[in-house]
């Protein structure tokens, strides 16, 4: 560990803070059809805009203690949880890809964390605005679908490829793959219930994750997603006594086995295959 090393820590930890109060603009807006450039931020209750003093990320939360300083009103502890969740995403990514897997800055893997912090971004604001209205944009998900190839053609190794077409190649195919997976599965649960299983967001989200990463990553995350959220669902069943039939968002726990796989996918599939061969 050097001082550089620190220095640069730190810069990415501020940077993902700085993306997670961008973020916290798209979670509140993009689900009202609202403009995320304009106008700029201001109070939802007295519409004051805030200044730069009061919009800095994770500090002046805690300095204003959580209140509007014009109007005194509350402000959701969800602001201050999206800025420090990208921080700590940010920075895991990056001892990653520079410290933890390699350790150094002289390996290209490094030029990967832009792309997966593009990801993680695209992640947090699925969950956070399917959490609250059970949908995911079309700007998250077909936007991720077409960024996923076209990153894929413009920097092969973020499939693990040699060349451009086999790049794209694995790309489509993992794309297609999540896709028509995610959309069987809406098929089959939408016969057997008689009602709409899973929403087409879901379908369209799991497609960009393959576009990014390929097709294994779509069926781990689906089985991760599956297994997370079946316990999280039985739990809510049984100390909320919410019927069978309640709707849970299903995006959230798709975006945890996404982002396990981005962290130690590859990890988990070798240490079970070698478990299972004694």
């Amino acid at each position: 560990m050097t001082w550089l090393q620190l220095y640069l820590d730190f810069v990415v930890f501020a940077f993902g803070a700085v993306i997670g109060s961008f973020l916290n603009v798209c979670v509140h807006r993009m689900p009202l059809d609202q403009s995320i450039v304009t106008p700029p931020s201001h109070c939802p209750h007295c519409n004051q805009r805030i200044q730069w003093a009061d919009n800095i990320p994770l500090v002046s939360y805690l300095l204003l203690r959580g209140k509007c300083r014009h109007c005194g009103a509350r402000i959701s502890p969800r602001y201050f949880l999206i800025e420090l969740l990208t921080a700590v995403l940010f920075l895991l990514m990056w001892l990653k890809l520079t410290q933890w897997d390699h350790p150094s800055l002289q390996g290209a893997e490094f030029l990967k964390a832009p792309i997966y912090w593009m990801v993680i971004a695209g992640l947090i604001v699925a969950t956070f605005i399917d959490f609250e209205h059970y949908i995911i944009p079309n700007e998250i998900t077909f936007g991720g679908l077409i960024v996923g190839l076209v990153l894929s053609a413009a920097y092969p190794p973020l499939m693990g490829a040699d060349s451009i077409k086999i790049s794209v190649m694995r790309s489509l195919l993992g794309a297609v793959v999540g896709g028509v997976t995610l959309l069987t599965v809406a098929i089959v649960g939408e016969l057997i219930f008689r009602k709409e299983a899973m929403g087409m967001g879901d379908v369209k989200l799991m497609a960009a994750i393959g576009a990014f990463f390929g097709w294994e990553s779509t069926l781990f995350t689906i089985l991760v997603s599956s297994l997370v959220g079946g316990v999280v669902g039985l739990i809510l069943v049984i100390g909320t006594r919410k019927g069978w039939q309640s709707r849970i968002p299903y995006g959230p726990y798709i975006a945890f086995g996404a982002l396990l796989w981005m962290f130690c996918g590859h990890g988990l599939i070798n240490w079970y295959l070698g478990f299972i061969r004694g």
